[in-house]
Protein backbone atom coordinates (compact mmCIF):
# COMPACT_ATOMS: atom_id res chain seq x y z
CA UNK A 1 0.00 0.00 0.00
CA UNK A 2 1.22 3.83 -1.24
CA UNK A 3 1.46 6.08 1.66
CA UNK A 4 0.10 9.58 0.90
CA UNK A 5 2.10 11.09 3.54
CA UNK A 6 3.82 14.83 2.08
CA UNK A 7 4.80 16.57 5.28
CA UNK A 8 6.98 18.72 3.58
CA UNK A 9 4.42 20.67 1.30
CA UNK A 10 1.79 20.06 4.04
CA UNK A 11 3.98 22.62 6.53
CA UNK A 12 3.38 23.30 10.58
CA UNK A 13 -0.19 22.49 12.24
CA UNK A 14 -2.70 25.04 12.85
CA UNK A 15 -3.38 26.80 16.65
CA UNK A 16 -4.78 24.18 19.01
CA UNK A 17 -8.14 24.36 20.35
CA UNK A 18 -7.90 24.32 24.51
CA UNK A 19 -6.76 21.94 26.72
CA UNK A 20 -8.33 18.91 28.33
CA UNK A 21 -7.21 16.03 30.31
CA UNK A 22 -8.36 13.12 32.71
CA UNK A 23 -6.67 10.74 35.35
CA UNK A 24 -2.68 10.05 35.19
CA UNK A 25 -2.60 10.05 31.19
CA UNK A 26 -3.46 13.74 29.80
CA UNK A 27 -5.32 13.48 26.38
CA UNK A 28 -6.02 16.27 23.96
CA UNK A 29 -9.11 15.69 21.70
CA UNK A 30 -10.53 17.81 19.07
CA UNK A 31 -10.80 18.20 15.34
CA UNK A 32 -8.02 19.73 13.22
CA UNK A 33 -5.50 19.08 16.18
CA UNK A 34 -2.22 17.78 15.19
CA UNK A 35 -0.88 14.99 17.59
CA UNK A 36 2.17 13.17 18.39
CA UNK A 37 0.95 9.61 19.72
CA UNK A 38 2.51 6.72 21.27
CA UNK A 39 0.57 2.98 21.96
CA UNK A 40 2.39 0.39 22.96
CA UNK A 41 1.76 -3.41 23.54
CA UNK A 42 0.66 -4.79 27.02
CA UNK A 43 3.73 -5.79 28.22
CA UNK A 44 6.10 -3.22 26.71
CA UNK A 45 6.32 -1.38 30.22
CA UNK A 46 6.48 -4.14 33.68
CA UNK A 47 3.06 -3.52 35.24
CA UNK A 48 4.34 -3.17 38.99
CA UNK A 49 7.03 -0.28 37.40
CA UNK A 50 4.23 1.89 35.88
CA UNK A 51 2.07 1.41 39.70
CA UNK A 52 5.33 2.34 41.12
CA UNK A 53 5.78 5.46 39.08
CA UNK A 54 2.58 6.35 39.31
CA UNK A 55 2.86 6.55 43.16
CA UNK A 56 6.13 8.45 42.91
CA UNK A 57 3.98 11.47 41.17
CA UNK A 58 0.60 11.17 42.37
CA UNK A 59 0.60 14.80 43.53
CA UNK A 60 1.49 16.20 40.50
CA UNK A 61 -1.48 17.69 38.02
CA UNK A 62 -2.20 15.83 34.73
CA UNK A 63 -1.75 18.89 32.49
CA UNK A 64 1.67 19.00 34.08
CA UNK A 65 2.68 15.59 34.45
CA UNK A 66 5.23 15.02 31.80
CA UNK A 67 8.04 13.28 34.03
CA UNK A 68 6.17 10.18 34.77
CA UNK A 69 4.92 10.00 30.24
CA UNK A 70 8.21 10.42 29.71
CA UNK A 71 9.50 7.32 32.20
CA UNK A 72 6.99 5.35 30.50
CA UNK A 73 8.25 6.41 26.74
CA UNK A 74 12.00 6.17 27.49
CA UNK A 75 11.36 2.31 28.62
CA UNK A 76 9.65 1.43 25.49
CA UNK A 77 12.50 1.51 24.06
CA UNK A 78 14.22 -0.91 26.11
CA UNK A 79 12.81 -4.17 23.88
CA UNK A 80 11.00 -5.24 27.00
CA UNK A 81 8.24 -7.93 26.49
CA UNK A 82 6.77 -9.76 23.59
CA UNK A 83 7.68 -7.24 20.81
CA UNK A 84 4.96 -9.16 18.36
CA UNK A 85 5.72 -5.83 16.14
CA UNK A 86 8.74 -7.18 15.09
CA UNK A 87 6.71 -10.00 13.32
CA UNK A 88 6.93 -8.88 9.82
CA UNK A 89 3.30 -10.08 9.06
CA UNK A 90 2.26 -8.03 12.58
CA UNK A 91 4.27 -4.87 11.66
CA UNK A 92 2.73 -4.80 7.95
CA UNK A 93 -0.94 -5.04 9.45
CA UNK A 94 -0.45 -2.66 11.59
CA UNK A 95 1.31 -0.43 8.89
CA UNK A 96 -1.53 -0.34 6.61
CA UNK A 97 -4.28 0.11 9.21
CA UNK A 98 -2.66 3.20 10.05
CA UNK A 99 -2.49 3.89 6.31
CA UNK A 100 -5.87 3.19 5.00
CA UNK A 101 -7.65 5.87 6.03
CA UNK A 102 -5.27 8.70 5.99
CA UNK A 103 -6.48 11.55 4.36
CA UNK A 104 -10.13 10.56 5.08
CA UNK A 105 -10.39 10.13 9.03
CA UNK A 106 -7.06 11.84 9.88
CA UNK A 107 -3.67 12.95 7.62
CA UNK A 108 -0.37 11.32 9.02
CA UNK A 109 2.50 13.03 8.87
CA UNK A 110 5.03 10.58 10.48
CA UNK A 111 4.83 7.70 11.89
CA UNK A 112 7.40 4.38 13.03
CA UNK A 113 6.43 0.81 14.44
CA UNK A 114 8.90 -0.07 17.06
CA UNK A 115 9.10 -3.97 18.30
CA UNK A 116 6.82 -3.17 21.26
CA UNK A 117 5.01 0.08 20.30
CA UNK A 118 3.94 2.91 17.71
CA UNK A 119 4.51 6.32 17.29
CA UNK A 120 2.22 8.66 14.86
CA UNK A 121 2.41 12.32 14.23
CA UNK A 122 -1.00 12.69 12.85
CA UNK A 123 -4.14 15.52 12.59
CA UNK A 124 -7.73 14.84 13.56
CA UNK A 125 -10.23 15.81 10.71
CA UNK A 126 -13.78 16.76 11.24
CA UNK A 127 -16.03 13.87 12.29
CA UNK A 128 -13.35 11.32 13.52
CA UNK A 129 -12.17 12.03 17.33
CA UNK A 130 -9.10 11.34 18.06
CA UNK A 131 -10.19 8.74 20.61
CA UNK A 132 -12.29 7.18 18.11
CA UNK A 133 -9.36 6.46 15.32
CA UNK A 134 -6.95 5.39 18.46
CA UNK A 135 -9.87 2.95 19.56
CA UNK A 136 -10.09 1.70 15.43
CA UNK A 137 -6.47 0.91 15.11
CA UNK A 138 -6.10 -1.05 18.02
CA UNK A 139 -9.08 -2.99 17.88
CA UNK A 140 -8.98 -3.98 14.65
CA UNK A 141 -5.17 -4.71 14.55
CA UNK A 142 -5.56 -6.45 18.08
CA UNK A 143 -8.04 -9.16 16.14
CA UNK A 144 -6.15 -9.97 13.40
CA UNK A 145 -2.75 -10.05 14.71
CA UNK A 146 -3.58 -12.31 17.69
CA UNK A 147 -5.07 -14.63 14.62
CA UNK A 148 -1.66 -14.25 13.03
CA UNK A 149 0.14 -15.21 16.39
CA UNK A 150 -2.48 -17.56 17.23
CA UNK A 151 -2.99 -15.92 20.35
CA UNK A 152 -5.90 -14.51 22.87
CA UNK A 153 -5.97 -12.04 25.38
CA UNK A 154 -4.51 -8.50 25.50
CA UNK A 155 -2.42 -7.19 22.54
CA UNK A 156 -1.93 -3.45 22.84
CA UNK A 157 -1.88 -1.56 26.46
CA UNK A 158 -5.25 0.01 27.81
CA UNK A 159 -4.18 3.63 27.33
CA UNK A 160 -2.75 5.14 24.78
CA UNK A 161 0.25 8.82 25.34
CA UNK A 162 -0.60 11.95 23.01
CA UNK A 163 0.63 15.24 23.16
CA UNK A 164 -1.00 18.00 20.86
CA UNK A 165 1.41 19.92 18.76
CA UNK A 166 1.60 23.37 19.98
CA UNK A 167 3.76 25.20 17.30
CA UNK A 168 5.63 24.29 14.15
CA UNK A 169 8.74 23.94 16.54
CA UNK A 170 7.39 21.52 18.26
CA UNK A 171 5.94 19.67 15.10
CA UNK A 172 9.63 19.39 13.57
CA UNK A 173 11.20 18.29 17.43
CA UNK A 174 8.03 15.68 17.39
CA UNK A 175 9.10 14.33 13.69
CA UNK A 176 12.50 14.31 14.57
CA UNK A 177 11.88 12.26 17.28
CA UNK A 178 9.68 9.80 15.54
CA UNK A 179 12.49 9.20 12.93
CA UNK A 180 15.36 9.22 15.01
CA UNK A 181 13.52 6.13 17.38
CA UNK A 182 14.46 3.17 15.28
CA UNK A 183 18.53 4.81 15.30
CA UNK A 184 18.20 5.91 18.62
CA UNK A 185 17.24 2.30 19.38
CA UNK A 186 19.82 0.58 17.48
CA UNK A 187 17.84 -1.06 15.14
CA UNK A 188 18.95 0.66 12.16
CA UNK A 189 21.35 3.07 11.04
CA UNK A 190 19.53 5.87 9.75
CA UNK A 191 16.36 6.80 9.73
CA UNK A 192 15.01 5.54 6.14
CA UNK A 193 16.43 2.02 6.53
CA UNK A 194 13.66 1.10 9.21
CA UNK A 195 11.36 -0.59 6.96
CA UNK A 196 7.98 0.13 9.51
CA UNK A 197 8.19 3.69 9.21
CA UNK A 198 7.24 6.90 7.30
CA UNK A 199 11.14 7.30 6.63
CA UNK A 200 11.42 4.59 4.84
CA UNK A 201 8.04 5.34 2.35
CA UNK A 202 9.48 8.53 1.77
CA UNK A 203 13.07 7.39 0.43
CA UNK A 204 11.40 4.87 -1.89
Amino acid sequence: METQLDPEKRGPPAPNSPWHSRGYIPHFDAGGVVQSLSIRLHDSVPAELVVRWRAEHAGAKPRTNRALLQRIDGYEDSGFGSCYLRDPQVAELVENTLLHFDAQRYRLFEWCIMPNHVHALFETLAGHPMSAVVQSWKSFTARRANRLLGRRGAFWAPDYFDRFVRDGRHFDAAKQYIRANPVESGLCASANQWRWSSAWHGAR
